[in-house]
């Protein structure tokens, strides 16, 4: 359990990679994507169906954990893995994010960011040093630096202060970090708006793109060189009645499948996906059963598995074009219902 953090690069075409990092919890193979546990759980979803749907590893959220049950509690009831029952890696954000999106109240400095809770609306202040010492205390895998993360589109001087200001972060942040346990990873954050690419990144490192995003936003970042992402579009979705498929989105809210007795994809690898009936599954949204929130989160996710799976193959075989084109094929195709 004290493997270097370690990066390489197996393959590629055109800009598109394949690659694996090696953590202390075990090696993930990009392009990735990690499903969000933001309270210490994938909403609606268990560990075991977690490793059933090909998820190799997790995000955890470092605000909504500081919060509660606490960082401190989580470290000594055995860190974040212990705590949720996860043995694989291990990702946590930095909590910017949640401070800028869902605190009423907050105050920047240069020091810090101090922000009323959105639970009891005690006052927090959360600084560089203090976001590595949460995420150290949850025994995260990979760390993320503290930046102030600016709601876009903002004006270009704005982008650029708060852009400075997450550098200076950073290098508290590589400080605080030098003290964590072995084995472990600080990434940095881009800051910049959408004036920096890809391209101007070390091509030695992981790149990841946080909080993205649709199947067709993943396909077109793979294609523009990224390779690690995070989102709870698949179980979000997933939790009102929207299935991500090959075919497309479906709403099984919808009239159309209250009759269908196919699966969602007979061709599905995830068994949820080939042996639930359509008309089951609408039903199960239409009376808002726990169980089809359930279902539905993880044939979401299993097919966001499905889709980084097939492009990793794509990208080691050098047909990538071909992959992303058939792929927004299907997509466009639809699924078209029997007569």
């Amino acid at each position: 359990m004290t493997a270097p953090f370690s990066f390489r690069l197996i393959a590629s075409d055109g800009t598109a990679r394949r690659g694996a990092f090696i953590t202390p919890h075990g090696t993930v193979l990009t392009p990735a994507f990690m499903p969000v546990g933001t309270q210490a759980t994938v909403k609606g979803v268990t560990v075991d169906e977690l490793r059933r749907t090909g998820a190799e590893i997790v995000l955890g959220n470092t605000y909504h954990l500081m919060l509660r049950p606490g960082a401190e509690r989580i470290a000594t009831l055995g860190g974040l893995h212990a705590f949720m029952n996860w043995e694989g890696p291990i990702l946590t954000d930095s909590g910017g994010f949640q401070v800028m999106s869902l605190s009423q109240l907050r105050k920047l400095t240069e020091t810090s960011v101090t922000f009323r809770s959105h639970i009891d609306g005690t006052m927090v202040e959360l600084t560089p040093e203090r976001a590595i010492e949460i995420q150290s205390l949850l025994g995260a895998d990979i760390s993320m630096q503290l930046d102030e993360c600016l709601k876009l589109p903002a004006p270009r001087a704005e982008i650029e202060r708060a852009m400075l200001l997450s550098l200076r972060w950073a290098e508290r942040c590589k400080r605080a970090f030098e003290s964590a346990p072995p084995g472990r990873a600080l990434f940095g954050i881009v800051q910049g708006g959408d004036d920096t690419t890809a391209p101007a990144l070390p091509a030695e490192r992981p790149r990841y793109l946080m909080g993205v995003g649709t199947p067709d936003d993943l396909v077109e970042a793979v294609a523009r060189g990224i390779d690690m992402f995070d989102c709870v579009l698949p179980t979000r979705n997933g939790r009102h009645g929207a299935v991500f498929t090959r075919f497309g989105v479906l709403n099984l809210a919808n009239a159309r499948h209250r009759d269908d007795p196919r699966p969602l994809d007979e061709e599905s690898a995830y068994p949820p996906a080939r042996t639930y009936s359509r008309a089951y599954l609408s039903h199960l949204v239409r009376v808002n059963e726990l169980l089809g929130q359930m279902l539905l989160s993880s044939i979401n996710l299993a097919y966001y598995q499905g889709l980084m799976a097939g492009m990793r193959e794509a990208i080691a075989q050098g047909r990538f074009a071909e992959f992303r084109a058939a792929t927004r094929e299907g997509w466009a195709r639809g699924d078209i219902a029997p007569l």
